[in-house]
């Protein structure tokens, strides 16, 4: 089993990338999130990696760090949920905001991945609703901010920036973790437009 690979990045494609270990080239699939955070090619990468061994084929599956990975196996723990729908899920959130949204039984930022359905967007937040926090920490300034209800008692400029970010696509798990971090950085009497701004930059890395 391959569990790590370093290399050059040989070529890039919608769903995987070419990594070229000492002059063999090794098919990675991969999240767009991972594939968007990866060097440009030519450069060197690492990436922790996931072997799946079926009857017609092995794949490896790429990961920027053993959290990922992790999550990665958690989620095919849940039926119904394979390889094609764990990478949609960590295409939208990265460990963090997959802990604070199963902690919050967000169902709806759970059902904003590509395949994933009402129903399995329950499954998935009911099933995994234990064992997640073994998987990451929850943010409680975070945790606090992702409910809609609990968001109403923040102020103004924190509230305006969640809306804001989550008007620009991002779900509000991965808003709320965003901007409590800005929030973190600039100070209780952050204005909305830096907290958009830092919270946009949080969003990046």
């Amino acid at each position: 089993m391959i569990g790590k690979l370093k290399g050059i990045v040989d070529s890039f494609d919608d769903d995987h990338l070419i990594l070229d270990v000492n002059g063999v080239g090794y098919v990675v699939f991969a999240s767009s999130r991972t594939l968007q955070k990866l060097p440009r090619v030519g450069e060197a990468a690492s990436l922790a990696i996931e072997t799946q061994v079926r009857e017609d084929a092995i794949r490896l599956f790429g990961f920027m760090t053993d959290a990922e990975r992790d999550w990665f196996r958690l989620l095919q723990s849940v039926q119904g949920v394979g390889a094609k729908v764990a990478l949609a899920i960590q295409s939208l959130y990265g460990p963090a905001e997959l802990t604070t949204a199963i902690a919050m039984q967000d169902k709806a930022a759970v059902s904003r991945a590509s395949g994933v359905g009402p129903k399995l967007a329950a499954r998935i937040v009911a099933e995994l609703k234990d064992k997640a926090p073994a998987f990451g920490t929850v943010d409680p300034a975070a945790m606090r901010l992702a409910g809609e209800d609990e968001a109403k008692t923040a102020p103004k400029p924190v509230q305006d920036a969640i809306s804001a970010l989550v008007n620009l696509g991002y779900g509000r798990p991965q808003a709320a973790i965003a901007v409590s971090a800005a929030l973190g950085a600039l100070g209780a009497d952050a204005e909305t437009s830096a907290l958009i701004r830092r919270g946009l930059r949080e969003l990046a890395n």
